[in-house]
């Protein structure tokens, strides 16, 4: 098996760990089993989950055994970690839809074929039928409540807006689930996001109370974008795996708009490339920046990996296609359509308008004038021919699938028109 933990501290995937060493040692006489939960507070998981979730990937590809669960118990909850405020709670069945939904998208990442040695559970498999009685007897006595409130998410909810006792019981909840997964599977490491730290390291100390058992704790940072912002947010608002929530298309450039003070950390992190080739794409980034090359390559991988390589190959040609560099006919429409939904756009009602008018009503430009001036100047593009005439008025014929038109100002500058009654 390869040094796993060498490769994930390479990778900057280590922020936390109970002990190292013996971890190691641990892996080195064969295969261990791992777990990381996800909670379904979405429909869907987003790219932040895919930190903890690929380190799984990279464990069980390194030749150790897994275990994704997903929180159908825990999802019921509320985590306080991280949150300045109480969640509102869903319902039974929306968070029984949630854990199927979520289920489809772990399993794209994890080989849990029968030789694998590795599963997929949901928690409420064993809370369901866990009386309140036997859930204090048996668990909640082992967890002296002062050091519960010396948690810094505890604490912090407190001198805020307080916390609950169904968000205060989440800590002994996710211990109890890595006493019952090394119980039923002799699991010895549980990783997550930083932020779990104090969760996880509970369960540790659970098993050591009740079993007398020495497990592990490892936990994985949460990224930062070197511009400041958050991680994983666009200005449409989280990007997520499932296509209905996050095009392929809108996933892709998420990616291929990386800065390049952050992509080769993303390189490390989100790619299964290797080190060599990792580090051949940091020199390009290096000496070519404008060919992108290492940006392509991440946003290439990576929506193949979630949503295929026919989907894959479809936003590329969109991509280009959007730009001049390709035939827009030919995409299918709802790639075309996730690809404006992109750029600057207007709906209109029907034909009618001119191009100068739409071009400024779409937003590519900022007046008319400017409009006129594109066109004048031989910059004015409609679904990639160039306009020449001012007062020209898009006909049906121009229409993309009968409803869009797509309209450039120079290489850079794209926008949309979606004809309502087309």
């Amino acid at each position: 098996m390869t040094d796993i933990l060498d490769d994930l501290a390479w990778r900057g995937l280590i922020a936390q760990s109970t002990d190292i060493d013996a971890l190691r040692a641990s892996m080195n006489e064969g295969p261990i089993t791992v777990y990381c939960g996800f909670d379904p507070t979405a429909p869907s998981l987003h790219v932040g989950n895919l930190v903890p979730l690929l380190t799984l990937t990279r464990i069980q590809r390194a030749g150790h055994h897994v275990v994704g669960l997903v929180g159908g118990a825990t999802g019921l909850i509320g985590d306080p970690s991280g949150k300045s405020e109480e969640r509102a709670l869903n319902s039974t069945e929306v968070v029984a839809e949630w854990v199927q939904r979520i289920r489809v998208q772990v399993e794209k990442f994890l080989d849990l074929s029968d030789a694998s040695g590795s599963v997929l559970v949901s928690n409420l498999d064993w809370t369901a039928g866990l009386s309140t009685i036997d859930f204090l007897r048996d668990v909640g006595k082992h967890f002296p409540v002062n050091r519960m409130l010396a948690r810094e998410s505890v604490s912090a909810r407190l001198a805020g807006e307080g916390l609950s006792y169904t968000e205060f019981s989440y800590q002994i909840l996710q211990a109890n689930d890595y006493l019952e997964l090394h119980r039923r599977f002799g699991c010895t490491l549980q990783i997550g996001g930083s932020d779990q730290w104090g969760n996880i390291t509970a369960g540790c100390d659970l098993i050591r109370r009740v079993e007398g058992g020495h497990v592990h704790a490892l936990t994985v940072p949460l990224i930062t974008k070197a511009d400041g912002t958050k991680f994983g947010k666009t200005a449409g608002g989280a990007v997520w795996l499932d296509p209905e929530l996050t095009s392929p298309y809108a996933f892709y450039q998420f990616w291929l708009n990386s800065d390049d003070r952050d992509v080769v950390k993303f390189l490390k992190i989100f790619s299964f490339r290797s080190r060599e080739e990792i580090e051949a794409l940091e020199k390009s980034a290096s000496d070519r920046p404008a060919a992108r090359e290492a940006q392509r390559a991440l946003a290439e991988e990576f929506t193949t990996l979630l949503h295929g390589a026919d989907e894959c190959a479809a936003v590329i040609a969109a991509s280009g296609a959007l730009f001049g560099q390709g035939s827009l006919t030919e995409l299918p429409e709802r790639t075309l359509a996730a690809a404006l939904a992109e750029v600057p756009r207007t709906t209109v009602p029907a034909l009618g308008a001119s191009y100068v008018d739409l071009l400024a009503e779409s937003g590519v430009v900022e007046s008319k004038s400017a409009a006129r001036r594109a066109v004048k100047e031989g910059g004015a593009y409609l679904n990639n021919t160039r306009v020449t005439d001012e007062a020209y008025v898009p006909a049906a014929e121009d229409l993309l699938h009968g409803r869009f038109l797509v309209l450039r100002r120079g290489k850079r500058s794209v926008g949309g028109v979606e004809v309502a009654a087309g």
